[in-house]
């Protein structure tokens, strides 16, 4: 937990370390006082000329990295009163100071059909660690029988999910309301019934909250399955041009979950537009309302990775999942040891992006969960927890 620790304030030790030098021709107070000066001109100019780079936004804070605030050409057209609404509305939030807690906490959302088969899992995960997180379960088919006393009581009101459908959308909506009535939620992770933790507590809560943006998984997808899905009824308010893919799994700051639950504009033209088999196209909202969103709006407080992993290398429509042979010390290992984040096209050429994951403008591991594991992988994955999470 020590070592976690170490790397988490990683830039904030270094400031310290070097701040405990002292040149030889320099007494002490004169050194402090020059110190002193150069971050005072560091953040002044910051803060006259914002960063425009990802990796500042990260350090500094989003602000300053939105569509809104960046440079940008004249108008092509006269926004709509929905559009400057909108806006309105986006940018008071995105400048708002965030909120502080006492006692912050991040908010675990199941999103299940029924019962989780990895609740005993999330059980030893949990233990010891009870004022800094709270547990949301939205189970669309049937009431699940908990196996946890972290889960007893945290089932929300639910409605049914149908895959591919805006209903998916509502869910996740569903769950972000119930867990921004606690003021202490600080971020939000979107989780399945087949996710596992990679880490152990210690190790998830100081990732999150030490950092200021949200793992939305984004990237502009030329393909059919991509900006081909695109429809032009999106017109005006969404071009073709900011139309972006991702991965639906998430990891939401307070500030960005606020302004998910006050979109109606965006929201509503995926609702309409954005459908299976409409217009010879299958559209799936959740692979692209959020990263569609948050790419017009904020793009430098964004990721754009998610912190759950997942295996598209065989190249089928779901992802593999793993069995109980599959489950091995080397392959969660493996796995929390990514610290590149994989992107491809789904046109003909295939291209491949490949980015580093930078947390606070320093490389490391990408992910904090992983799917899909089936059911019967769970005595395994207890047996190896211990070992697995160590970092």
């Amino acid at each position: 937990m020590k070592t976690a620790r170490a790397w988490q304030l990683g830039i904030r030790d270094l400031l310290i370390m070097s701040g405990s030098r002292q040149r030889p021709h320099l007494k002490r107070p004169v050194w402090i006082i020059v110190l002193v000066s150069l971050v005072s001109i560091f953040l002044l100019g910051a803060y006259v000329y914002p960063p425009r780079s990802t990796t500042a936004c990260y350090i500094l804070s989003s602000r300053g990295c939105t569509m809104f605030e960046l440079p940008q050409s004249p108008p092509s057209r006269e926004l709509t009163d929905n559009e400057n609404i909108a806006q309105v509305v986006i940018n008071e939030l995105l400048k708002a100071p965030p909120v502080r807690s006492k006692s912050p906490k991040i908010a675990f959302m199941f999103l299940t059909p029924g019962a989780l088969p990895f609740e005993k899992l999330w059980d030893k995960f949990f233990h010891g660690h009870e004022e800094r997180f709270s547990v949301y379960v939205h189970a669309s088919s049937e009431k699940p029988v908990h196996a946890s006393r972290y889960f007893v009581g945290r089932d929300i009101h639910s409605d049914k999910v149908a895959w591919g459908k805006i209903s998916m959308l509502d869910a996740e909506k569903r769950l972000l309301a119930h867990a921004l009535q606690d003021p202490d939620n600080q971020q939000f992770v979107l989780l399945s019934d087949s996710c596992v933790p990679l880490h152990n507590f210690d190790y998830v809560y100081s990732y999150l909250m030490y950092t200021n943006v949200s793992y939305i998984d984004c990237f502009e997808d030329p393909g059919p399955h991509g900006s081909g899905r695109y429809s032009e009824h999106m017109m005006p308010e969404v071009e073709k041009k900011d139309f972006r893919k991702g991965a639906q799994w998430f990891s939401m700051k307070r500030q960005h979950a606020i302004i998910v639950m006050a979109d109606n504009l965006y929201y509503t033209k995926f609702k309409l537009y954005c459908k299976p088999n409409m217009d010879g196209r299958n559209c799936y909202a959740d692979e692209h309302y959020l990263q569609t969103l948050f790419n017009m709006i904020d793009p430098g407080g964004i990721a754009n990775w998610s912190v759950t992993h997942v295996d598209w290398s065989e190249g089928k429509w779901h992802p593999k999942a793993y069995r109980a042979q599959d489950v091995t010390f080397e392959l969660l290992k493996s796995i929390a040891s990514i610290n590149e984040s994989v992107h491809v096209t789904s046109n003909e050429k295939k291209k491949v992006t490949v980015e580093a994951c930078m947390w606070n403008g320093m490389k490391r591991p990408c992910y904090l969960f992983a799917r899909k594991f089936y059911p019967e992988t769970l005595d395994r994955l207890l047996n190896l927890f211990s070992n697995y999470t160590t970092v």
